[in-house]
């Protein structure tokens, strides 16, 4: 792919689990996808989602640049179990200006050496772990939601009105009949809400009940 395409693209390089995984929900999803491995079977494999697949020993940044890999949009490094390759693939694509550069991590030096360079570090059996518990924890939850179609999950962001008051003096249970499930502020989720909770700043409050009710208290505040 040596010109830039109008639609957005991604290159991945590395078919692991995680990457074959990757390459293919984007291609389903109707995006341009750049693959690249070193096993010609692997390759050959994707060539049923992509065109642009491609078979590579040497990941320098010469070979990089001939595959077209600075004319993506987002790469994603998922050679995470080699740990020199990554760093220095990673290294080459932030060098090459590439916009996004996103590298698979399998420990935590591997991934701050990796942001040190420039690039996001994703933890793929990590983050697995995490969404599972959540899954596992709300499993009644969901089953209760599906049930329902007139009950929804909103993310409210709070306005100043509501800086600096609790949970308890919101009521949003008893005047809104909703509940509050977490409350996300700057990427972190806390689902251990008590009523003396006081709104911060930058805080968005995740509620759930019916739809009708959602909307009165997005407008009341």
């Amino acid at each position: 792919m040596k010109k830039r395409k109008t639609a957005e693209s991604f290159g991945i390089i590395g078919l692991g689990r995680f990457g074959m995984a990757l390459a293919i929900s984007l291609a389903e999803a109707g995006k341009e996808v750049i693959v690249v491995d070193k096993d010609e079977s692997t390759v050959k494999a994707m060539r049923q989602y992509t065109e642009n697949a491609f078979v590579a020993d040497d990941l320098s940044k010469a070979t990089l640049s001939e595959i077209g890999m600075q004319n993506c949009d987002a790469v994603i490094v998922g050679i995470g179990e080699q740990i020199d390759t990554s760093i220095l693939t990673a290294m080459h694509l932030v060098d090459m200006g590439v916009k996004r550069v996103i590298a698979k991590a399998k420990s935590i030096d591997q991934g701050a050496v990796l942001a040190k360079i420039g690039a996001e570090v994703v933890y793929p059996e990590r983050d697995m772990a995490l969404r599972l518990a959540k899954r596992l924890i709300s499993a009644s939850f969901l089953d209760y939601l599906s049930a329902d179609n007139s009950i929804e999950i909103g993310r409210i962001e709070i306005s100043d009105k509501l800086e600096g008051r609790t949970i308890e003096e919101i009521a949003i249970r008893q005047r809104f009949g909703l509940n509050i499930i977490a409350i996300e502020n700057d990427g972190t989720t806390n689902i251990e809400i008590g009523p003396k909770y006081k709104l911060i700043k930058g805080d968005a409050v995740i509620v759930i009940g019916k739809v009708d009710n959602i909307d009165k208290f997005s407008k009341s505040i």
